[in-house]
């Protein structure tokens, strides 16, 4: 069955899904008696979750995050690695289908009414699971989030810098197999997107000179 096609295409991408739908931060929240959805920024993700909490379960967060991220790709990595002709068309589609379905199911959790935070950590677990075409990139551009974001205290600018530089850093990376990995990159390019368009209200925000800065009293939406 593991070499079905259709088995590959669809299940993988619905237990994606289905791992990354687990609001880890509502849940973390819940068990210090706190509605996440009601304080702070009102954003599930790590960082709303750091501003109510405090660091630590902000850490705490971001690790269960990307690893819902990481997971799935992991796992269906090790099945379609063990198929022939490894990696096919249909063998990148499905390996990214389940890396697309953990940052669609954090993004639009069904335990949340399809609400959910805004991607950046689930994806850096799919694309540093995705090895060895993304993960190289993915680390790279995680050390220039941490940088970003350390100079310049504001989150989302750090996640906004990575995201895009992740597609330049890929084709640099794999300039000589870029024609036989095109899903990859189709695939980079969405994702990057959606998470450019999670920010929007931060890059309003940002133009706007209000956004908040790491360690600032007033809550933002990031």
């Amino acid at each position: 069955m593991a070499d079905n096609p259709w088995f590959l295409l669809i299940v993988l991408p619905l237990v994606g899904y289905g791992i990354g739908s687990i609001p880890f931060g509502v849940l973390i929240a819940r068990s210090r008696g706190v509605d996440l959805r009601k304080v702070g920024s009102g954003n599930v993700g790590a960082t709303n979750v750091g501003r109510v909490l405090g660091r630590p379960y902000g850490y705490v967060c971001f690790a269960l995050d990307v690893a819902k991220g990481l997971l799935p790709v992991l796992a269906a990595g090790a099945v379609l690695r063990n198929l022939p002709g490894f990696p096919t068309l249909v063998h990148q589609f499905a390996w990214l289908g389940a890396g697309c379905g953990a940052v669609l199911g954090h993004v639009f959790s069904v335990w949340l009414r399809f609400r959910g935070g805004k991607g950046v950590a689930t994806a850096l677990g799919v694309v540093l699971g995705i090895y060895p075409f993304f993960t190289l990139a993915g680390l790279i551009a995680f050390a220039l989030w941490i940088a970003v974001t350390l100079l310049s205290r504001y989150v989302s600018l750090g996640s906004v810098v990575a995201a895009i530089a992740f597609v330049p850093l890929f084709l640099a990376l794999n300039w000589g197999r870029v024609a036989d990995l095109w899903p990859l990159l189709v695939f980079a390019v969405l994702i990057i997107a959606l998470i450019v368009i999670r920010h929007r209200s931060n890059l309003r925000r940002l133009l706007q000179g209000t956004e908040n800065k790491i360690g600032s009293k007033k809550a933002a939406s990031t």
